[in-house]
Formats: structure tokens, sequence, C-alpha cells
């Protein structure tokens, strides 16, 4: 031994990356630039202003709930990300307020109050959106054609309603009624396909989460390729349910959320009274994510996994 050596004991975790969580939140952001200028372009002027307002209202509240709860505030960016989902989960015909209410609820109940970044159950744009549809029905389905403005329905709508599959196509340019950043899938994918690349999302998730959706839709008789790029599956796989906080640790875990997710979707979309289910499959899903990773951690190594008749009640 050394004599007079000091030792350093640190609570986890030992390994650190120059990579902050400020860089990749705003590198998040810059990732859903394309399906927000996709979004501001077909939808027009007010969009852009939906997209303002959610984002400020997002920071303004959690300033204001940080210094609630008495703890620093710091841009990291994190509201920026909750503020600008939710705002491209919007139909484009909603008034300012919404977004605004939306974004407070969103940061205030579905982030602050479970104690701030790194500590909410649920993905707080999701909350955000669900207490908005919960609260105002009628205003979050009214939907308009991209660059004409005239009502409409949404693809998923129209198929709910009988009225077969939109062009593939459309969906993948984002040529359809639907919220502002949605209804291009090339957009988000672009997107998706940059943090995937950089390794700041993982692809178990989008992958087994659409997958699953379009093996099922396949299975039961459905268009696989419509119900993977209609309606909001492509936003809510690549940015939502690959969330670090709300979503399970290990890769194992992922793929159960991912398959999880996309059943809920399926079951939604096909037996359920509304014509999409991205934002409720995510969430609860969201609520098994401890239990999952419960089930699905690592090894120690060096131990031996006991069967599950051995383990002590």
């Amino acid at each position: 031994m050394i004599p007079n050596a000091k030792l350093l004991v640190s609570p986890s975790p030992h390994l650190k990356d120059r990579v902050s969580v400020r860089r990749i939140m705003f590198t998040v952001v810059l990732a859903l630039m394309p399906a927000t200028a996709c979004g501001v372009y077909l939808f027009g002027l007010h969009a852009l202003w939906v997209i303002l307002v959610s984002v400020f209202s997002a920071l303004v509240s959690e300033f204001l709930g940080y210094r609630a709860m008495g703890k620093r505030f710091t841009m990291d960016g994190s509201a920026v990300i909750t503020g600008l989902l939710l705002a491209l989960c919007l139909p484009p015909t909603v008034p300012l307020w919404m977004p605004a209410v939306g974004s407070s609820f969103a940061i205030l109940v579905g982030k602050c109050a479970f104690g701030g970044l790194g500590q909410n159950l649920f993905n707080p744009a999701l909350v955000g959106r669900a207490f908005l549809t919960l609260s105002w029905p009628s205003l979050m389905t009214r939907w308009v054609s991209p660059l004409e403005g005239v009502s409409t329905a949404t693809p998923l709508g129209t198929w709910k309603s009988g009225g077969g599959y939109t062009s593939t196509w459309d969906l993948f340019l984002g040529n359809v009624a639907g919220c502002i950043g949605e209804t291009s899938a090339l957009a988000i994918l672009l997107g998706g396909i940059l943090l995937i690349a950089l390794r700041y999302i993982d692809w178990r998730t989008p992958l087994s989460y659409i997958g699953t959706v379009g093996l099922l839709m396949l299975l039961l008789g459905e268009d696989p390729l419509f119900h993977m790029l209609a309606g909001g599956l492509f936003l809510g796989a690549f940015f939502m349910a690959t969330d670090y906080v709300t979503t399970p640790l290990t890769g194992r875990g992922r793929v159960i959320f991912g398959v999880g997710a996309g059943l809920l979707v399926v079951v939604i979309r096909m037996y359920g009274g509304m014509p999409e289910g991205v934002t409720y499959s995510i969430l609860i899903m969201n609520a098994f994510t401890p239990l999952i990773d419960r089930y699905t951690r690592p090894r120690v190594y060096g131990t031996v996994r006991r069967k599950w008749w051995e383990r002590k009640k």
C-alpha cells in the first residue's frame, strides 16, 4: 500500500463524458428544425407563433417553478425541447393561449411537481398535450389542409371513418392535414438519423416502436406503410419514446418499451374511439419504465442470476 494515500469516495457515475446535458438538449432542438421548418412552411405564420409562444411559456414556467422550489434555474435546453415538442404536436389552428397553457401545465405539473429535470415519471410535452386534449377536445381536433388552409380531416381521421388510405408519398413529404410537426415523415426522419448517428438516442426504441405497428397492422389486414407514416408515430418514436428520463435504460428494456407502445397504438387505432394513439401509448409505457428497468438490469459481474422460483418473497 502507498503510505498516506488519500482515497476519494464519491457516488456514481464514476466515468463521465464531455458531452453535457446542455449540448444534448440543443442538439435535439437542432434535430427538430427540419420538422419545425416544414410545419411553418405548410401551415403558415400562425404555426410559427404557436411554436414561439409554447417555447416562451415553457421557459417562464420552469423559471417560476424552480424559484418556487428554491432551486437554481439554468438554461439547459430541456424546457425549450418541452415547449417545442408540445407545439409540434398541436393542430396549427389552435388559439395562442392554448400552447401557453399547455406548456405551463407540462413544465409545472409534468416536470417540476416531480422535482425537476431527471426526476419526472412522464414525458412533460405529452402530459401537456394530453391535458389540452382532455380539456378542449374540439379545439384540438380542428385540422386544415397544408398551404391552402381549408378545413379537412387528417389521414387517420379519414381512415377511421371508412374513407380509405392516403397516398404514401403525401404522408412521407407532409402534404396532409395534421399537427404542426407531425405531417412530414421525411423531415422527422432527418432529425432522427442525426441523433442516432451522434449516438444521442438508441435506434432500438424507434425501430421496435414503428416496426411493431407496421407488423401488427400487416397481420390485421391493414396497410402497414400508411399506419407507420400517418399521425404522430415518427415524431413520438424518435423524439419522445427516446427520452432519457422517462424510458428504460437498458437495450432490452428499450425494445420492450417500443414493442409495448406499438401494441398500444394498434389497439387504440383499431378498437378505440380515437384515430390516433401515440400520446397515450408513450405515457402508459412511461408508467412501466421503472418496472422494465428492474427486470432488465444487467447481471453484476461475477454473480449468478437466480431462477425466479429461488428468489425470496
